[in-house]
């Protein structure tokens, strides 16, 4: 516990000096609002762009989001309990855009030293462009990142402090934060070298008993990015008694109503700027006594973008935007990828990966990465480098390889249970792995192994002992006959072109797409339009 303390005291320092006058404490002898502003995922989004919902039974689409519009709506919500508001962001902000890859992360550190975050974690994709990249840019913040469970691999020390204390209004709130664990395992071996990731439970009750026993802490937060089914898995540990609430990230769940747990709540707050969590307590003599949540949208029009924090943008994106505004070609119909099964942006991908590699099963990860792209009816709309960077934003090159029927199948079985086992701490993700030239039918919730029901390929029943072609990007770090996490494939080798190499040429020869949703993956026990599981709650997204 002595790097637990070292790092503590550091924490504690920074959040209750300015709220300590004299070296004493603020006496709380009366009802108290404090009012905790969450963002998540932003997955470096800065500019207002379309977000997709599910209403009515049907896909609508509405702008929002941009960081300078994020900054007008956080001083707008303090300035209404400016001695009661704190703001935290709860990981993967500097991957996942043009301007994030092509800086390496590096245009966020004068923006976020802008938006008034009290504190930040580390997400998944954090680690992207490699340690000592992730360490400088997020020290660069000028605001405290905190992880209780990332620590150098060579000396054990912590990278960051594990927690964070800070006093309002004479209540004492203390935050404990959670990286992923199988981040080395979820994302390229080779983004993580140097870190290690300690399981949750490792340090979880120790802390638990530092800030609330030795601290004093009257309201206690875990920030975690696991993702909703791990995180609601782990409000229902007993070890969570004594933490009042559980601030999730990481599947881009829009939780408009905190999730019960048997032991805490759990909330998350959506993705890409477009959404701003808003968690109201009021506290008196150190306990809760009464609470409201609000998943806020930043609608641009409600909110007209910070003057300062847009200039830093304009200033940071300016040697990048020519290359992100460049069309590479038009879509007919909207392109999204926020459905578990099947979505018409990974359709588009995998159909273009195949027409380049002429492999009989072409296949790429699902996650419901990338803000959408509406069409308005009867037109068209572009597809730039920026959008690209979006629907891709790790640029690999493409590895082919050869694997049986029944290696096919195996992995498929497995990719199955990742995405639906009932135990939460045995999935992976949440959406199931895309492709194209495959057909699958299959059952949700059969038990492990028995959930394919039927394979086709090239419009044929899989055979077992038929060898097939398949591609997949690489993963750097992991072995050469691994494709999309199935081992032992066989004849595989690297391309000497990249998946965006692959889509612009596919964009230059096509003009303009319409990818549909052709059924190449379909749930037999599940309905057409899933976009969330979490068996054991009423949650839907919408």
């Amino acid at each position: 516990m002595q790097s637990v303390k070292h790092w503590g005291l550091i924490a504690l320092l920074i959040g209750t000096l300015s709220a300590c006058k004299d070296g004493k404490t603020p006496v709380q002898d009366s009802e108290q609002t404090i009012t905790i502003l969450q963002t998540a995922d932003i997955h470096g989004q800065l500019f207002p762009h379309d977000e997709l919902f599910w209403e009515d039974e049907q896909i609508t689409f509405r702008k929002l989001g941009g960081l300078a519009h994020v900054k007008t709506l956080f001083e707008d919500e303090r300035s209404k309990n400016p001695e009661g508001t704190l703001i935290l962001d709860g990981g993967d902000l500097i991957q996942g855009s043009a301007y994030a890859a092509l800086s390496e992360g590096k245009v966020f550190s004068p923006i976020i030293q802008q938006m008034g975050y009290d504190f930040l974690i580390p997400g998944n994709w954090e680690v992207v462009y490699g340690k000592q990249t992730m360490m400088d840019v997020l020290t660069q913040y000028d605001t405290p990142v905190i992880s209780a469970n990332m620590y150098h691999e060579t000396t054990g020390e912590s990278l960051f402090p594990q927690y964070f204390v800070k006093e309002l209004k004479g209540v004492k709130l203390g935050f404990i934060s959670y990286n992923d664990p199988e981040i080395p395992v979820r994302q390229n071996p080779s983004f993580s070298e140097g870190i290690r990731f300690d399981p949750i439970d490792a340090n979880l009750e120790a802390l638990i008993t530092e800030l609330k026993d030795n601290q004093n802490v009257d309201v206690l937060f875990l920030v975690t990015h696991i993702g909703i089914s791990k995180q609601y898995d782990l409000a229902n540990n007993p070890a969570l008694e004594r933490v009042d609430y559980l601030l999730g990230n990481d599947t881009h769940e829009r939780i408009r109503k905190p999730l019960q747990a048997k032991y805490t709540k759990v909330t998350e707050p959506g993705a890409f700027a477009s959404f701003v969590g808003k968690l109201t307590l009021t506290v008196k003599d150190g306990e809760v006594v009464s609470e409201a949540y609000d998943l806020l949208e930043v609608d641009p029009k409600k909110y007209a973008a910070d003057e300062k924090v847009a200039q830093i943008i304009e200033t940071a994106t300016a040697p990048y935007q020519e290359e992100a505004n460049e069309v590479l070609g038009y879509t007919s119909v909207p392109l999204y990828r926020y459905f578990v099964v099947e979505n018409p942006m990974d359709n588009f991908i995998t159909d273009a990966a195949r027409w380049k590699t002429g492999v009989d099963v072409s296949i790429s990860n699902g996650f419901r990465f990338s803000t959408p792209i509406s069409v308005e009816e009867g037109g068209k709309s572009p597809i730039t480098k920026a959008d690209l960077w979006s629907m891709l934003p790790v640029n690999e090159k493409v590895k082919i390889g050869k694997a049986s029927g029944q290696q096919i199948k195996d992995w498929l079985e497995k990719e199955l249970h990742n995405v639906f086992a009932q135990n939460p701490t045995e999935r992976f993700g949440g959406w199931l792995v895309r492709f194209s030239g495959m057909e699958l039918t299959f059952y949700a919730n059969k038990p492990k192994g028995e959930r394919v029901a039927s394979i086709k390929i090239g419009g044929e029943p899989i055979q077992d002992d038929k060898l097939y072609t398949m591609s997949a990007c690489r993963r750097e770090g992991e072995p050469l006959p691994t494709l999309c996490r199935m081992p032992n494939t066989v004849e595989t080798e690297v391309m000497d072109y990249t998946i965006h190499d692959v889509i612009e040429e596919y964009l230059k020869e096509k003009g303009t797409i319409a990818p549909s949703l052709d059924g190449r993956a379909k749930a037999l026990d599940l309905g057409p339009n899933v976009l969330s599981q979490l068996p054991g709650t009423d949650y839907q997204f919408h």
